[in-house]
């Protein structure tokens, strides 16, 4: 495997590893990588044997069975860029329900991009990205956490934007009538309404058993009554169709398509696919052309206490989207509100970022979360390849736990962010590395407050579906510290973190403490 390093010119890039801190540059790194595809398991950690070790030591976590010659390490991380919430939505409601989530449907990249970060912003269209890291406390050794910025410039505001084309796409199957579902749609669209534009339009079909226009594509100007009033009118039927509903809204978006405008579909359901396909490739198979051709991307907002987490995960990360999860009129407000109105357009498409790590002073390395959203290595710059879609004013955060070499000094990795321009396809890279000298603070003992609810946010998922994770703290400990911090930040967001800590101790019967790292996967 290769790689070399890019002269950087400018501030952008992504990173991080071991304290992989970015200062962005020009034109990226080759990038050249393994041909050894990203297992993405839990619990996996790349690894770097020193510069005179063996060429087939055992990459960490996947280690040869007798009689059987070991993988090469891998040093390139590759993963594309997620801003989705959805899962620490969801985990909140059932947390708040009395019990815990189920490991499969907690995704510690969402935890952490679920609270603000105060990222410097970028003046131009592309990222900025802000690199810190500390080690990860006592328990752990000699392991740091690495946090990776990375912000698009906020909207314009509402004025400022191009005209939306949104088809929105209404589960009204039986499972809708629970109170918290198809009653909150209502009232989300409804709000909505009156915050668009008048040149913005939107079209809505609904689903159970089977699909239905209610409304072909539609200017605002003029039509604000009569689309409250189909909104109201809308009621729960029978069973869930998602096939039909999906197929049904692309043809009525490519339909009402608009050149010039952001055009989106918006899928409201509690994704409980039970009538026609079920599996979101084939689903999404059968639209693939639209989205392609058109450039419509579909946005998921998941409702429900029993939610169909993987399903509508797939459907928006195979759409060109991404999923957020509501449980309550304030945080449908935050979404209808707050964010699509201003937030229909994108600033980058097929976004991905790859690191590569320094052999000589990184041991091992882990990613926190996105394992699904791994990326090949060789398809970094494989414009074809699905990265992920970043909107204006939204933030991005990398976590990975590192464990440096003794007395490892210099140079720890080199990251590239490779994404396209939404509109014209053209494709833009950034390029920084970072040194052992970014990591050297203690996590708990410093004053950086943001870094400490990034950390709380990932081993908290990271307990929820037992991982190990270097010293990560029990529940209880992670309790107190939210709480703390939520004192410290004046953030209501923080709050309702320590709340939801606070309730996985209390139903784990006081918590356990996390893995300690110990010295499993050490290939030095």
């Amino acid at each position: 495997m290769r790689y070399r390093t890019a002269k950087c010119g400018g501030t952008l890039a992504l990173l991080l590893a071991g304290g992989v801190l970015l200062t962005g540059c020009g034109t990226g790194a080759d990038g050249t990588a393994s041909a050894d595809r990203k297992t993405g398991a839990r619990g996996s950690y790349g690894g770097a044997p020193a510069p005179d070790g063996p060429a087939d030591e055992v990459r960490p976590g996947k280690r040869a069975e007798a009689g059987r010659e070991a993988a090469p390490p891998d040093y390139l991380s590759t993963f594309a860029l997620d801003v989705d919430t959805a899962s620490y939505g969801y985990a909140r409601r059932t947390l708040g329900g009395g019990r815990l989530p189920e490991p499969g449907t907690v995704r510690p990249e969402e935890f952490v991009n679920s609270f603000r970060q105060g990222y410097q912003r970028p003046k131009g269209d592309g990222f900025s990205v802000s690199v810190d890291g500390a080690r990860a406390g006592s328990g752990a050794g000699d392991w740091s956490l690495v946090r990776i910025g990375l912000a698009t410039k906020a909207a314009a505001g509402v004025s400022g934007r191009p005209p939306a084309a949104l088809t929105f796409v209404v589960d009204i199957s039986g499972s809708m009538a629970e109170p918290g579902r198809l009653d909150l749609a209502k009232k989300s669209l409804g709000v909505l309404t009156g915050e668009l534009r008048d040149d913005d339009s939107v079209s809505l079909v609904t689903f159970s058993d089977r699909a239905e226009t209610r409304l072909a594509m539609t200017r605002l100007q003029g039509n604000r009554t009569r689309i409250r009033d189909i909104v109201e009118d809308m009621e729960p039927q029978d069973s869930t169709n998602v096939d039909a509903g999906i197929r049904r809204g692309y043809d009525e978006a490519v339909k009402g398509h608009r050149e010039g405008a952001t055009n989106r579909v918006v899928l409201l359901s509690d994704a409980l696919a039970n009538t026609g396909e079920t599996e979101a490739d084939a689903i999404l198979g059968r639209i693939d052309s639209s989205r392609r051709e058109y450039g419509i991307t579909l946005f998921g907002v998941g409702v429900g206490s029993d939610y169909g987490d993987e399903l509508m995960e797939r459907l928006t990360n195979k759409g060109d989207g991404h999923t957020t999860y509501i449980s309550d009129e304030t945080q449908a407000r935050e979404v209808f509100v707050d964010q699509l109105p201003a937030h229909v357009e994108l600033r980058a498409r097929d976004a991905k970022a790859q690191v590569a790590f320094d052999r000589g002073t990184v041991r091992q390395f882990r990613l926190i979360g996105y394992e699904n959203r791994e990326v090949a290595d060789e398809d970094f710059r494989d414009d074809s390849v699905d990265g992920g879609e970043v909107g204006p004013g939204h933030t991005v955060t990398a976590l990975y736990a590192v464990r440096l070499r003794d007395g490892a000094s210099g140079h720890v990795a080199t990251a590239t962010v490779r994404w396209q321009d939404p509109k014209t396809r053209r494709a833009h890279e950034e390029t920084g590395s970072v040194e052992t000298g970014e990591i050297d603070g203690a996590l708990w003992g410093g004053g950086n407050n943001r870094l400490q609810v990034t950390a709380v946010a990932a081993y908290f998922a990271d307990a929820l579906r037992g991982g190990d994770l270097p010293g990560a703290p029990g529940l209880g400990e992670l309790a107190s510290r939210a709480d703390t911090l939520a004192d410290r930040t004046e953030d209501g967001s923080v709050r309702e973190l320590a709340t939801a800590v606070e309730a996985a101790d209390r139903l784990r019967g006081g918590g356990e403490p996390g893995g300690d790292g110990g010295d499993e996967g050490e290939i030095g």
